[in-house]
């Protein structure tokens, strides 16, 4: 039988990752995903901080984020990845793409071939987290951050149908020109600093936290739209 696709998590910023509604941790969805004969009772989480030079201080964060949730077992896989880590990435259970440059990140997950073993662990089952650079990377473009040109975008992961942009509230300059440049068939997302998005296998998208900007063009008119979660228990999060 086919496992199916797990939601991807998009974080504007590390807040969500020691966010406790109610006094549970947030991060506690993701344990809830998977069956025991998926995980043997233990989650293994794999860190890539390909996009900020792989700084280790903020793997720690990382490390205490999962600690929240008893998952002890992660690994951070360098730019320069050994089979080790390969072996590591393509089996963990949760896969974090760290904050930092958008295009340098993407770069190195091209030059390095993780690009393809992290696609290939999605459609096995393997949760994707971004933050920051890691969630517009995980959108339909990314770009480099001096510029908004439309001949410096490029093609990311393209597994969220958004272009996605963070923390730029509340006017959304740089995602609105974008969007504008880009025409109709574009629609934009943009999460705010402390906020984030799950999308699921549907396509569906649940705001987390603070409301998610939706920036759409029609007939040459810029729009944005607020979208919020429909009630505080998402029918999703007891799938």
């Amino acid at each position: 039988m086919d496992t199916p696709v797990k939601p991807i998590f998009l974080l504007a910023d590390s807040q969500l990752l020691f966010w406790k509604p109610d006094g549970i941790p947030f991060l506690q969805r993701i344990p809830a995903l998977f069956t025991s004969d998926e995980t043997d009772a233990t989650l293994k989480a794999a860190y890539i901080g390909a996009s900020n030079g792989d700084v280790v201080e903020f793997y720690d964060i990382f490390v205490a984020a999962m600690e929240s949730i008893l998952c002890v077992d992660c690994r951070m896989i360098p730019s320069e990845p050994s089979a080790a880590d390969r072996e590591y990435l393509a089996n963990a259970h949760v896969i974090l793409l760290a904050g930092g440059d958008v295009k340098r990140g993407w770069e190195i997950l091209q030059h390095n071939g993780l690009y393809q073993v992290i696609m290939q662990s999605y459609y096995q089952g393997t949760v994707l987290m971004g933050v920051s650079a890691g969630a517009v990377q995980l959108g339909l473009k990314g770009w480099e951050d001096t510029t908004t040109a439309d001949n410096m975008l490029f093609d990311t992961f393209q597994l969220i149908p958004y272009l996605i942009d963070v923390h730029d509230e509340p006017q959304w300059p740089r995602l609105s020109h974008i969007v504008t440049q880009q025409g109709e068939l574009i629609r934009g997302l943009g999460v705010p600093a402390g906020g984030g998005a799950i999308l699921y296998s549907d396509w569906s998208i649940e705001p987390i936290r603070y409301p998610l900007t939706e920036i759409t063009i029609s007939n040459t008119t810029l729009q944005q739209a607020l979208l919020f979660s429909p009630h505080p228990n998402h029918p999703h999060d007891h799938e």
